[in-house]
């Protein structure tokens, strides 16, 4: 599949159905492998996090999940032509395992967020498998424990919404004692599954805007927007850089 580096960050252009699909042919392989959903904030975070950036180059499907993303592959005439957010990613695997190829597993939140996050899904797709769910807020000395108890439900890709870079933390140190074949970072999806948390309007997520939305609606969110225009800035730098670069190289 075509892909660009944005920041020293991977982007697959791979669209929601296709994602499913290596999602599933994964499922059913052998080893254990890490999907990941490519934000804005992530790719700030790998530029001073040696280890984050390594997942995310390592990981065979990187998709992208914000506005900025696809800008930046604009701006520099990259292949990125759509994007494919957490929650939109946590439906299509639903509709899938509504077919029988997937059993998932739920992981993150708070409380009984990711119980009623499946529970949520499995009324719109009837013949959802799954496997079991437990809450995100747990101490990292218990990591073991739980991804034992993850592999003893049986399911084969686990959906994990910890946070970013929590959860792609957890998913490379842990992904492999859970028994799971896939691992998926869905960031804060469960929460709005679970109508804990309104989804931002058709308008609001076709301009890209949801960040906004969310701040309005969360005010002390306020820090972590910090990382849009430290990415808008250096995304904008690197493709002058580039355009510069070509430029000298065909004169």
């Amino acid at each position: 599949m075509d892909s660009i580096e944005i920041l020293g960050c991977r982007v697959d252009a791979v669209g929601r159905d296709a994602a499913v699909e290596r999602v599933a042919a994964l499922a059913h392989g052998t080893g254990s492998s890490q999907i990941v959903t490519l934000g804005t904030e992530m790719v700030v975070e790998a530029q001073h996090n040696p280890r984050f950036r390594a997942i995310v180059r390592d990981a065979p499907v990187v998709v992208c999940d914000t506005v900025g993303l696809l800008l930046a592959s604009r701006l520099r005439g990259g292949p990125l032509r759509e994007r494919v957010t957490g929650i939109e990613l946590v439906e299509a695997l639903a509709a899938r395992s509504a077919r029988g190829d997937l059993r998932l597993f739920f992981l993150g939140g708070r409380g009984d967020v990711a119980a009623r996050a499946a529970r949520a899904l499995a009324a719109r797709f009837p013949g959802l498998q799954i496997a079991g769910s437990r809450d995100g807020y747990f101490p990292l000395e218990r990591s073991g424990e739980i991804a034992q108890a993850i592999r003893g439900t049986g399911a084969n890709v686990l959906l994990a919404g910890l946070g970013s870079p929590r959860q792609e933390l957890w998913l490379a140190e842990h992904l492999s004692q859970t028994g799971c074949a896939v691992g998926v970072g869905v960031g804060g999806a469960f929460d709005i599954l679970a109508g804990d948390l309104p989804r931002a309007p058709a308008i609001w997520q076709r301009l890209g805007l949801e960040w906004l939305y969310r701040l309005r609606r969360e005010p002390r969110r306020w820090h972590r927007q910090l990382a849009l225009p430290t990415f808008a800035f250096l995304a904008l730098r690197e493709a002058v850089g580039l355009a510069l670069s070509r430029g000298k190289t065909t004169s």
